[in-house]
């Protein structure tokens, strides 16, 4: 009988563990980086089209996942929508003229996420045969209709390449901006390498309001809805923005419960959150509750058949 009540409290301890273990708020930060709406790193939580794009790392870096890989984080800005990657596989000033082998960084085009038109992009040791490398200005003039197919040999950034102006001793440089991932991908097939160079906002009076700094800026919409701002509202209860991971529908996360309007809204009906986040509060909270269900079932049938042993475990009352 001890030994029949001692398993029946382990079951329900470990359905109870796992409910409220997923039922932890959203993660508001990975590191120092802020984790806000509309995006989210636990699932069900910010923006559905954002799901499963961002991942914290064990050791709490944010990383973004890209058809071309997982890259690092440094910063999200949401007053002006843009996050900050870096991409391990493109030239940096160590490199010098020693090119080492890259790869071509890809965003999905189904996300909300884009390439910003504030990248800029310089190329090494490019094929003359292939590419061309000319000095846009003059280039320009001369055959305007080739014009944006050029890659500029005159760039200002391959003169004077952040932090380290005299990097390159033997090597050309030529700047380019790929319309589409297809033409970086042949630029570096007659390419040696390649970077990417975003202009950072330091705040001055303009024009000396920005400085290149390497990194790949990429823009993202913040999606605007009624419900989330209500849900957001401090006055109606100051909650979080998420979604049903099952039916990607709209849910306002109000600590203890979810509801589809927001927090002090007491006109509807809530869903119960002692089971998980969002979407995934039904079959945990389901199998919680068949868990507990079938433990008492099974305590009732040790109860009514287990013979008297005096606490000693015999072939008729072994549990396991």
């Amino acid at each position: 009988m001890a030994s029949s009540l001692i398993t029946l409290t382990i079951i329900i301890f470990q359905f109870l563990s796992l409910a409220l273990v997923q039922a932890s708020l959203c993660r508001t930060s990975c590191g120092d980086i802020p984790i806000n709406y509309p995006f989210g790193i636990d699932d069900g939580c910010g923006s559905p089209y954002y799901s499963h794009l961002l991942v914290c790392s064990d050791i709490g870096k944010l990383q973004l996942r890209t058809p071309s890989g997982k890259y690092q984080v440094d910063s999200i800005s949401y007053s002006d929508p843009h996050i900050i990657i870096r991409d391990p596989f493109m030239w940096n000033c160590q490199d010098g003229d020693n090119f080492r082998p890259t790869r071509t960084f890809s965003l999905d085009t189904s996300t909300h996420f884009t390439l910003s038109t504030q990248n800029d992009y310089l190329f090494f040791n490019c094929s003359p045969d292939k590419v061309i490398v000319e000095p846009k200005p003059i280039f320009c003039e001369r055959f305007p209709e080739k014009c944006d197919s050029s890659c500029d040999s005159s760039s200002y950034l391959c003169r004077h390449l952040p932090d380290c102006a005299s990097a390159l001793k033997k090597s050309s440089c030529c700047s380019y901006y790929p319309k589409a991932t297809e033409s970086l991908r042949l630029m570096l097939k007659y390419c040696a390498s390649y970077t990417s160079i975003y202009w950072s906002d330091i705040g001055n009076i303009p024009p000396y309001d920005q400085v290149p700094v390497y990194g790949i800026r990429v823009d993202f919409d913040i999606p605007v809805t009624t419900r989330c701002l209500q849900c957001q509202d401090m006055r109606k209860g100051g909650g979080t923005c998420g979604f049903d991971t099952s039916s990607q529908s709209f849910l306002c996360m109000c600590g203890q419960r979810n509801v589809t309007t927001y927090c002090k809204d007491h006109e509807i009906s809530s869903h119960g959150r002692a089971g998980v986040i969002a979407g995934t509060l039904a079959g945990v909270s389901a199998a919680g509750g068949i868990g507990i269900g079938a433990g008492i079932w099974f305590w009732k049938k040790v109860r009514a058949k287990a013979p008297v042993t005096c606490g000693v475990q015999s072939t008729e009352n072994r549990l396991f």
